[in-house]
């Protein structure tokens, strides 16, 4: 499988799971596939992962606690501390996150997680 295969299934799978999400829509911005709520973006396919917003200290423990966390780095340059990164050796993997990926989308739509 080469990368550009590897990169169009990700990209299907986290559309797949997203664009599924009420208010959820998709875009290109800097070259990322980007996702977005009331047109604030709060996820998008970076490198070997998916980057998603959530409150600072929230980024931090996710850091810390898991082995498929990294840090957020789109394109080589550091994002801030709001922002992690999501490798998943599986594509499949990422519906696993749907939790995740529902605490950034509220986080980025209201400013709290509820």
């Amino acid at each position: 499988m080469t990368a550009d295969t590897i990169k169009s299934d990700r990209k299907a799978q986290i559309d797949a799971l997203l664009l599924n999400l009420p208010g959820v829509s998709a875009r290109k911005i800097n070259g990322l596939d980007a996702y977005f709520v009331s047109d604030k973006m709060f996820a998008c396919i970076s490198g070997d992962g998916v980057g998603l917003r959530l409150p600072a200290a929230t980024a931090t423990e996710l850091h810390f606690s898991r082995n498929d966390v990294v840090p957020f780095q789109p394109g080589g340059i550091t994002s801030t501390r709001e922002w992690i990164q999501i490798n998943c050796a599986e594509m499949a993997d990422y519906e696993k996150h749907l939790p995740l990926f529902r605490t950034s989308l509220e986080f980025v739509k209201t400013g709290r997680i509820s």
